[in-house]
């Protein structure tokens, strides 16, 4: 009978998860370096989303991101981006920070727009990885932070849609 139970109750867990998760329309996972980085990785790879609008490939950037980048974000910002509206909650921008051979990957840096994580930040988790997953910033980046607070009325977003 105890087994049963908590047979029971790990299955409603798992249908008010997915109905969070339908609700969201995008994968909800943790504000988490190792979670974000596995979700973008592995379960929906960001490499099979849509690249930011009006940038279909790569494009020169500047310090402290590489000399050249390339912008995927999933389903939720495509579509507020198209609109011309606020990231919602579950939105993810990634971009790829290339060297100036704008063929050796230096860096992938995500933006996660997570309610209620970091008001002071817009509510974005940032990070830093190395290609090959390996942490290098995460969180509440003071310097994602202070840079971007110059576009703030961007949704903290230096790239608008083209």
């Amino acid at each position: 009978m105890k087994k049963q139970l908590i047979m029971i109750a790990a299955l409603i867990s798992v249908f008010m998860f997915s109905a969070l998760v339908s609700a969201a329309g995008e994968d909800m996972v943790p504000a988490d370096p190792g979670k974000v980085w596995t979700h973008i990785s592995q379960c929906n790879p960001y490499l099979g989303w849509g690249t930011w609008p009006g940038y279909p490939g790569i494009y020169p950037g500047k310090s402290p991101h590489g000399a050249f980048l390339k912008l995927y974000a999933n389903g939720l910002a495509l579509k507020a981006a198209r609109e011309g509206k606020p990231m919602p909650n579950g939105a993810i921008i990634v971009k790829e920070n290339y060297g100036k051979d704008q063929k050796t990957l230096m860096a992938i840096t995500p933006m996660y727009k997570f309610k209620g994580y970091n008001p002071e930040g817009g509510d974005w988790f940032w990070a830093k990885y190395k290609p090959d997953g390996t942490v290098e910033k995460s969180g509440t980046v003071k310097g994602c932070i202070d840079c971007h607070r110059t576009q703030e009325e961007k949704d903290w977003l230096f790239t608008t849609p083209k």
